[in-house]
């Protein structure tokens, strides 16, 4: 949660804040639960349909759920960045008609402030992130410290660039309005690439999960349809040598299918 304490010492004001940590997990109780049983179910399936060994199956489907949970959490974190980018630049889109507009930089953060709370909860990061600013700039911390403590826990690029190069010209240039403006479009080059990969990649990521599901699916049916044809997989030394690696070849496809479609610009 965040919160802003404004005190009074020796007649001058301090602000204390509790700032958002991005590369930390907001997960929440339940949040630990489902990754876990989300983990647990899948791990329990694969691991029952290549050996047929109930203990084996649970124990396994323990381990992975445990790893679901950190592996969800990442995701998540990722997911929240990704948010806040996106939120960051409709921020500079809002700053850039502000200043437009003749307004200095703090009443174009106020401005912008108002617009976007029509786009998004008041909860939401960026809304969170305006208050701390502002708060900061109005108890006598520049806006480019602000910006680049910002930069600094959300460790965004395009929010370190944009903090970099308005630390550099904070109080000595005019051209603000016009760093706005290159920064916002930047970001949206980058924003649109990214969806024309992304809208690229979709197909390719569909066949990609098709084909990790169909081996499971395959083993499952003629393991319970095919009146014994897979029982010397399930009861012989041999067979669980050829379970093992079967199940080696499954997960190392699946980590470089998972790899190799995760691009990064």
């Amino acid at each position: 949660m965040f919160s802003i304490k404004i005190i009074e010492r020796h007649g001058h004001f301090e602000m204390k804040a509790k700032t958002p940590n991005y590369s930390q997990s907001n997960f929440a109780i339940m949040d630990y639960i489902t990754a876990f049983f989300i983990g647990f179910a899948v791990g329990f399936i694969v691991l029952f349909i290549f050996y047929k060994l109930f203990a084996l199956s649970v124990i396994g489907g323990a381990l992975i759920g445990f790893a679901n949970i950190f592996i969800s959490m990442n995701s998540s974190i990722k997911k929240r960045m990704t948010k806040l980018r996106i939120q960051f630049f409709y921020l500079l889109e809002a700053m850039s008609v502000a200043m437009r507009a003749g307004n200095p930089m703090l009443q174009a953060l106020q401005s912008a402030k108002e617009d976007l709370m029509l786009i998004f909860p008041e909860n939401s990061d960026i809304i969170i992130e305006l208050d701390i600013i502002i708060g900061k700039f109005n108890n006598a911390v520049p806006l480019s410290h602000a910006f680049s403590d910002l930069a600094e826990r959300s460790g965004l690029d395009d929010i370190a660039s944009f903090a970099s190069i308005y630390a550099t010209i904070e109080g000595k240039s005019g051209r603000a309005n016009e760093i706005v403006r290159e920064t916002q479009q930047i970001i949206a080059d980058k924003m649109e690439i990214e969806m024309e990969i992304d809208t690229l990649m979709t197909a390719a990521k569909s066949e990609v999960n098709i084909m990790l599901l169909m081996p499971l699916v395959i083993l499952g049916v003629i393991g319970y349809a095919g009146a014994g044809f897979m029982d010397a997989i399930y009861t012989t030394g041999a067979g669980r040598i050829v379970s093992t690696v079967g199940l080696i070849v499954f997960t190392l496809s699946l980590i470089m299918a998972r790899k190799f479609s995760n691009v990064k610009l």
